[in-house]
C-alpha cells in the first residue's frame, strides 16, 4: 500500500517537470520566431547572424522533436503491453501515448502557426 503511494507520488511529481519542459520547449520556439525587425530600420548585421542562429536552432529542435515522440509513444505502448493486469501501469501508459502525440502536434502546430504569421508580417 505505501509503496503504491510513494509511486503515485513520484508520477505526479515527474508529470509536472514534463509539463514544465513542454513549457519551456515551446516559449524557446515563439522566441525564435520574435522579429526584431520592427523595432528597427534595415538588418543588421548581428540581428542577421543572430536570426540565422536561431532558425538552425528551431530547425534542431523539430528534428529532435520527431524521434522523442516516438520514444515516448514506443515506451507508452510498452508500458501498456507489459503491465501484466496493473491498471496503475495501463493508466500511465495511455497518458503518456496521449500527452507526447498531443505535445508533438502542438509543436508542429505552433511551428506552421508562426511561418504563417512570419510569411505575412515579413
Amino acid at each position: 500500500m505505501i509503496k503504491k503511494i510513494i509511486t503515485k507520488n513520484n508520477l505526479k511529481i515527474r508529470l509536472k517537470y514534463y509539463y514544465i519542459l513542454y513549457i519551456l520547449i515551446i516559449s524557446f520556439i515563439l522566441i525564435l520566431f520574435y522579429s526584431p525587425n520592427s523595432f528597427a530600420l534595415g538588418d543588421p548585421k548581428l540581428i542577421s547572424t543572430i536570426n540565422s542562429a536561431f532558425e538552425d536552432i528551431e530547425s534542431w529542435i523539430l528534428k529532435i522533436a520527431t524521434p522523442a515522440a516516438a520514444v515516448a509513444v514506443g515506451t507508452g505502448v510498452f508500458m501498456k503491453k507489459f503491465s501484466f493486469g496493473d491498471e496503475e501501469k495501463i493508466r500511465t501508459g495511455k497518458k503518456l501515448i496521449k500527452g507526447s502525440l498531443f505535445s508533438y502536434a502542438f509543436i508542429l502546430a505552433i511551428d506552421l502557426i508562426l511561418s504563417a504569421i512570419q510569411s505575412l508580417v515579413g
